[in-house]
């Protein structure tokens, strides 16, 4: 079974504004509604894969009933820990001529809570993927992912860690079965702009010596490049297509690889899955349909 981790999920109201103007009063065009939350992401796209995942975290007050249900809607298996205070945040995503987001801050998680989320997380046997997606409310302590991964060390699941600067440096001595840092990430572990295929290789293997099996690197449309636990380097650029999203399209390629990777145990594959779910986001309003997928499969 794969479980997904989002600490801070979200009511993503996404607004779509022609000639948007700070200051004055701005109409719509259309608007919706998503589930957010960078592990969410990913369990509704494994969902869309045909993969069956559990989604924990943490929700509050009405706004986090209607995420819980609005999940379980859409197939979404979820467990969720549920705060006795605070609201679960509403993020605002404006399109227009430019993308502007305002996030919410989200409720604060006591430490009980956060004891329960570990027993949960103890309940995970051999075989299970766990995937960690995101930053840390500033309510937790900043070594949460180092805890969970030492509590899961030694019993054979495959961990997924999606986050940014000192946050992923941190779990890498407990050997992450996935990571996946952008570009300009991947850049800033090391103090330096990555220009080409050669240095994101070097950065990447440097990654691996200090503990992650398998570096999965994506470079919006500069394609991805993969460095799997053996040595071998993947390299991939992208469909054709026009970009409509940038919201999940991260998450979706961790998704498509961990999809591709259960269902064939193949690095290649898995990376080819990936980028066609992270692409299949790029090029749609909402996040990754299984049929645009396979469609964009067949670039590759």
């Amino acid at each position: 079974m794969v479980y997904t981790v989002t600490f801070n999920p979200a009511l993503d109201y996404i607004v779509r504004v022609r000639d948007f103007r700070i200051g004055e009063t701005n109409r719509t065009e259309s608007d919706e509604l998503q589930w957010g939350g960078k592990g969410i992401n990913v369990s509704t796209v494994l969902g869309n894969l045909g993969v069956e995942s559990v989604a924990l975290g943490f929700l509050a007050g009405f706004t986090g009933r209607a995420l819980d249900q609005g999940l379980r809607n859409t197939g979404v298996r979820t467990d969720f820990i549920w705060l006795e205070e605070g609201l679960t945040r509403v993020n605002v995503k404006i399109k227009a001529e430019q993308e502007t987001e305002i996030n919410g801050a989200g409720p604060a998680i006591p430490a009980a809570a956060l004891e329960e989320l570990f027993a949960r997380l103890d309940r995970l046997r051999s075989g299970d993927v766990l995937v960690l997606a995101g930053s840390i409310p500033a309510s937790l302590p900043s070594d949460v992912y180092q805890r969970i991964l030492a509590r899961l060390a030694d019993r054979e699941i495959l961990t997924a860690v999606d986050a940014t600067g000192a946050l992923l440096r941190a779990v890498l001595p407990y050997r992450p079965f996935l990571i996946k840092p952008n570009r300009a990430e991947l850049g800033e572990l090391f103090g330096k702009t990555l220009n080409s295929d050669r240095e994101i290789q070097d950065c990447a293997r440097r990654l691996q010596e200090e503990g992650a099996q398998n570096v999965l690197v994506s470079m919006a449309g500069d394609g991805s490049l993969l460095l799997d636990e053996t040595g071998a380097v993947h390299r991939l650029g992208v469909p054709r297509g026009t970009v409509r999203n940038s919201v999940g399209a991260g998450d979706s390629m961790v998704a498509g690889f961990l999809a591709g990777w259960l269902e064939r145990g193949d690095y290649a594959w898995a990376h080819r899955l990936g980028t066609a779910a992270g692409a299949a986001t790029a090029f749609s309003q909402g996040l990754a349909e299984r049929d645009r997928v396979r469609e964009l499969l067949e670039a590759f």
